[in-house]
């Protein structure tokens, strides 16, 4: 039974958790935090950590994390390159899952994309990704689009910086051959919508993943957790967590 530590217990996301860790019967919730809690207290006794958060939050739990020698599931989205680093040296210590999303689901699209840009390319096909989120999500575009563009600038030979256009407005002439499209809606309480379609004369093929529920997140991240139990020190994702990994 993996004893997990759940932080943020008041937030909709720390409630998703606290039931999935609950319904799991490989784990069980023994330890909660919310903000003004002492956190090195929350991981006392706790076979993994699971911080859905903020990504402002993120040193913080990696701290703990290290002077317990806690497995960690990092679920927050938004870090800068430098969070991001830090992350990274934490994992030559301990066993950390950090992921943009931790559906099964959206791991499928992931591992589909890679395939579809693959076989199709970007040289008669145009590429674009549209994601829609609540209207409380503060960090855009999402970190599971933001992984999408990732394997689709990885399978097409393009860039972030260079390639990638945020909307369009104005005059702006004709798409650049190698151009992806990225688009970002707001509003509701749209748990995570997200397409990559990839459009050229005369067809059109478009891959979606559809989130009705934060309950497909909780139950990925407490699988995570449980996964890390048996894993030594390394930096991971759901792509292993599954086996998608070739």
């Amino acid at each position: 039974m993996t004893k997990l530590l759940i932080t943020g217990k008041s937030g909709r996301m720390g409630q998703s958790l606290i039931q999935a860790g609950t319904e799991n019967p490989q784990s069980e919730v023994t330890s909660t935090h919310d903000v003004g809690e002492d956190l090195a207290a929350a991981f006392a006794g706790v076979d993994a950590a699971i911080d859905f958060t903020v990504h402002q939050f993120t040193d913080e739990v990696l701290k703990a994390a290290i002077e317990s020698n806690t497995p960690l599931v990092i679920g927050t989205t938004g870090h800068s390159d430098e969070q991001k680093a830090r992350i990274e040296e934490a994992a030559k210590k301990l066993p950390i899952v950090f992921a943009p999303n931790f559906s099964i689901g959206v791991n499928t699209l992931f591992w589909l994309t890679s395939k579809a840009a693959q076989i199709l390319g970007n040289d008669s096909f145009d590429i674009e990704v549209t994601e829609m989120h609540h209207r409380h999500k503060i960090d855009s575009p999402s970190g599971t689009a933001r992984r999408l563009l990732d394997i689709l600038n990885e399978e097409t030979n393009t860039s972030y910086q260079d390639d990638v256009t945020h909307g369009r407005v104005g005059n702006i002439g004709p798409r650049p051959s190698k151009e992806i499209g990225m688009h970002t809606l707001r509003g509701g309480d749209v748990v995570g919508d997200h397409t990559v379609m990839f459009a050229a004369d005369g067809e059109r093929v478009e891959l979606t993943h559809k989130a009705s529920s934060r309950m497909t997140f909780a139950s990925g991240a407490v699988r995570a957790a449980i996964w890390l139990q048996s894993q030594p020190a390394g930096l991971y994702d759901m792509q292993d967590v599954l086996g998608l990994k070739s």
